[in-house]
């Protein structure tokens, strides 16, 4: 803890000696368009709970696009806390250290599922990873993609067009959904899998490369949008988090993925194959220059439990481990141990 306070100190002077308004009275959030309702939901009780504080301020930006802005540097011109979808990567954290931004705190928040979902007018497909892969890859397994309908992907599957509603490149979501899903499918093939080893960068091309020929669309960052267009097409499917699942069951269902429906106990078993962890980032170099951001740390850390009313808005609990490692983290204000980080 007095490692922590001088970090504190120094990052405080720091913020001074740079030049930058060491006294910004409201919290800066962005990131995650999935964690933006968790976050929001945590700012206005924050407020409530502390009324001496302003409202924190939560952007809904991406993940990506979002850890930009927050490794960008330290000082009031820069935000304080990162919504992420995924785990920071070891390139964005040196991108961090560069700026100047030495010393971030780690927080898993809980789990969310990525989901394939449609509307509840629609045809009811059950798909796999690798069905996925096949219909959305630029160039499944290498080759030129050439499917048109859901049949031409599987002859079991409907005799419908493949029209895939997801996020774009800078999302989070985006990033989990290659990793968890299309690379899953890529490696069913076991010549495509052998690359993995002998030809990485050809291996993540062909295995992550979404197709660009219209099949998929890109919807922004507004997981709403999505829900929107399944509304008004039946026959499309859409790709977005757990959480706007039960905001709209009266509209999407999910798609279950190897004969596993996405739900609160296959996610939280990490069952079905979208299952992903959901972090927040905090900037040590602000905690003591922010008023309330050690408080508003604190305040999710009490809100992440099954039973916290997170819970209502959708976010799925971490196991009991990781909430108490976590909580741990959250009272020490621990700073990330950037050797931990891949790429």
């Amino acid at each position: 803890m007095r490692l922590v306070r001088g970090l504190m100190l120094a990052s405080a002077l720091l913020l001074a000696g740079c030049g930058q308004d060491a006294s910004r009275q409201q919290i800066r959030i962005v990131g995650s368009s999935t964690v933006y309702p968790f976050s929001t939901a945590v700012a206005e009780r924050f407020a409530r709970k502390n009324p001496k504080f302003k409202a924190p301020i939560v952007e809904s930006t991406g993940t990506g696009a979002g850890m930009k802005l927050f490794c960008s540097g330290v000082g009031a011109a820069y935000p304080d806390v990162e919504d992420a979808s995924r785990r920071i990567k070891k390139s964005e954290m040196e991108g961090c250290v560069k700026a100047g931004v030495r010393d971030v705190i780690e927080l898993q928040i809980g789990i969310d599922g990525i989901m394939l979902a449609e509307s509840n007018a629609g045809s009811a497909i059950a798909l796999t990873p690798a069905q996925v892969y096949k219909a959305l890859a630029a160039e499944p397994y290498g080759k030129k993609q050439t499917a048109h309908t859901w049949k031409d992907v599987d002859a079991s599957l409907p005799d419908i067009a493949i029209q895939v509603y997801g996020p774009p490149p800078t999302s989070g979501t985006r990033d989990a959904f290659a990793e968890l899903i299309l690379d899953a499918g890529c490696k069913a093939d076991p010549a495509t899998k052998a690359l993995g080893k002998t030809d990485p960068d050809k291996f993540k091309a062909i295995c992550t490369k979404i197709r660009e020929d219209g099949a998929y669309v890109e919807a922004g960052e507004n997981d709403n949008l999505i829900v929107q267009k399944l509304s008004a097409n039946p026959d499309a499917i859409g790709i977005f988090g757990y959480s706007f699942l039960g905001e709209n069951a009266d509209r999407v269902r999910g798609i279950p993925l190897n004969g596993v429906h996405p739900t609160y106990e296959t996610i939280a078993d990490y069952s079905y194959p979208g299952a992903r962890p959901l972090f927040i980032y905090v900037k040590a170099a602000h905690l003591r220059a922010v008023p309330g951001l050690a408080e508003f740390v604190a305040e999710y850390a009490s809100a992440w439990t099954k039973e916290g009313y997170l819970s209502r808005r959708g976010l799925i609990a971490a196991p009991a481990d990781v909430q108490a490692k976590n909580v741990a983290v959250a009272k020490a204000l621990t700073p990330l141990d950037p050797k931990t980080l891949t790429e």
